[in-house]
């Protein structure tokens, strides 16, 4: 073939693969514009913060009637294992909301337990009760909605010198409560008797922890290494568990304690905050926060802020877990 043929061919080659290239981009440019990837599905779940946003999906279903009028202080009362995030809430709540103080206690700053703060929220003492128990029948049926704010584990404690070093079962821990466990070596550790020391009955964190634990049986009844403590309170307990006492309390407060070690339950620890949002953790419970259904528009706003990318921060950081 002459030379002038084999370029004329050339050419025509080049040209007819630049229209099949371009015609092929052409085809994959439409069918691309049409697809929409499964990660970019956007998150549908409202977000709330006080004012106009949207409210988060609990709190628009409060069915709440705000028709009372705001009061000249927000009162607020209930559990000991709450008080770190009920304070945060306040304090942030506050910026928000300079015109209307906040209280949280009877008197302020003495946070009287979930069974009291219920009862003073049923008798009309405060506006809001913190809560670490389910409302029993009785509360549900003087009116009172409860919406869960955070999540929590119950960690089971021992003093930082306890000879036993191992983990617990779920069934051994319901033993040495129902009194048919009494001496260490029967789960392991050394020959020495064991000293409980129960919450108070006035403990929300009791409630739970009989109700998850002792499948709502009976605690064994106080005796010479059985106690259970008057006051509702954690520190105390700490101070008093020795070195070969037990007890539980809320894992965000004994967590950073010096004179305590977590013990594992079935080899899990409260700590693991991944294994508690799975349920792999056996103790876990929500907090809540209570009204009655006719209350004031300012307690309405205080709960949708605890419920807001805000507030749910705050119980991350506090060390619970967040429900939005």
């Amino acid at each position: 073939m002459s030379q002038g043929k084999e370029t004329t061919v050339l050419l025509l080659s080049l040209l007819v693969t630049a229209g099949i290239a371009g015609g092929g981009y052409w085809f994959f440019s439409q069918q691309k514009s049409a697809i929409v990837p499964a990660t970019t599905t956007p998150d549908s779940s409202p977000q709330v913060t006080i004012g106009t946003a949207t409210p988060a999906p609990t709190s628009a279903n409060l069915n709440l009637d705000t028709s009372l009028p705001n009061p000249n202080i927000l009162e607020i009362d209930g559990s000991t294992a709450m008080v770190t995030i009920v304070k945060a809430l306040r304090n942030d709540f506050s910026q928000v909301n300079p015109n209307i103080p906040t209280t949280y206690g009877i008197p302020d700053g003495n946070p009287n337990g979930s069974n009291k703060g219920l009862k003073n929220l049923i008798d009309g003492s405060v506006a809001i009760a913190a809560t670490s128990r389910p409302l029993k029948a009785a509360e549900a049926q003087a009116g009172i909605q409860l919406i869960p704010i955070a999540k929590d584990a119950i960690a089971v404690v021992v003093g930082i010198n306890n000879p036993f070093k191992g983990n617990l079962t779920k069934d051994q821990i319901r033993d040495i409560y129902l009194g048919k466990v009494t001496n260490w070596s029967q789960v392991g550790g050394t020959n020495q008797p064991i000293r409980v020391i129960n919450r108070a009955v006035a403990s929300g964190t009791r409630v739970a922890f009989q109700d998850i634990i002792l499948l709502g049986q009976e605690f064994s009844p106080d005796g010479p290494n059985f106690i259970t403590w008057k006051q509702d309170e954690t520190t105390a307990i700490l101070r008093d568990i020795g070195d070969n006492g037990i007890s539980y309390a809320t894992v965000s407060q004994v967590e950073k304690q010096e004179i305590v070690r977590i013990i594992a339950i079935d080899g899990v620890l409260p700590t693991d905050v991944n294994a508690v949002k799975a349920g792999k953790y056996p103790i876990s419970r929500s907090l809540f926060l209570g009204v009655k259904k006719i209350t004031s528009p300012v307690s309405k706003q205080f709960i949708e802020f605890a419920l807001s990318p805000q507030g749910q921060q705050i119980v991350q950081k506090l060390g619970f877990i967040p429900v939005q």
